[in-house]
């Protein structure tokens, strides 16, 4: 096996709670385990909700549990360069697009889809525009997030999940989903990816709460 490189991140809008410290404790584990490296990296980017006093919490609490660390803290907000420029490469290599939907809109589309008893995903409007299209809604000052592109075919994305065993998800089944804000700031999902890269993570270790992420992550890498 190649060096071991796990990582803990917690978002720092709450305490430690104890699925964080369950997850920390696993990480930390494994990392003892094969003579690895557990990474602490505070995913501040909800700049809203997260607060000082939250990072002390977290650090405190794993100090009290004994679980150390062998890299960080880092922060996300210090890499959010970073994040903004994978997110500009997506977008200039086709793998994303820009949406003009307001939030308005695609309520009225929830609700006609719950209506209807139909699963509701993102219909693809915006990526259906023309480069004039979407010219001229910029013009106008329309604002925009960037959704990624998930792949327009049939057929299916799997990953082997050590607990699990293999977890499948149709393309069909993901939609275009976002990755910067309309105010040009990177949500998780691309946060993460970048920082898992440069990090060099080698094993992703989470609550199943986070299943749902994986694929759309996986299309991301």
């Amino acid at each position: 096996m190649s060096e071991v490189r796990v990582r803990f991140p917690p978002s720092p809008t709450g305490y430690l709670h104890i699925g964080g410290a369950r997850t920390a404790l696993y990480n930390w584990l494994f990392a003892k385990k094969y003579n690895g490296k557990l990474i602490l990296r505070i995913e501040d980017t909800d700049a809203e909700r997260s607060t000082q006093a939250s990072i002390d919490g977290i650090l405190e609490g794993l100090t009290w549990l004994g679980i150390g660390w062998d890299e960080g803290p880092y922060f996300q907000t210090e890499f959010a360069g970073e994040h903004v420029e994978v997110a500009g490469k997506l977008l200039a290599e086709g793998k994303a697009y820009k949406c003009f939907c307001t939030k308005e809109e695609l309520d009225a589309k929830r609700e006609r889809a719950l209506a209807a008893k139909q699963d509701y995903q993102y219909d693809g409007t915006c990526r259906r525009l023309t480069p004039e299209e979407t010219a001229q809604k910029e013009e106008d000052g329309i604002p925009f997030v960037l959704r990624f592109k998930t792949p327009n075919q049939e057929g299916t994305l799997s990953f082997d999940d050590k607990v699990l065993g293999t977890v499948s998800r149709t393309y069909n089944d993901i939609e275009d989903f976002v990755i910067v804000r309309s105010n040009g700031k990177p949500l998780y999902l691309l946060c993460n990816v970048v920082d898992d890269i440069r990090d060099r993570i080698s094993h992703v270790i989470r609550g199943r709460d986070h299943l749902g992420n994986t694929s759309r992550q996986i299309l991301i890498y």
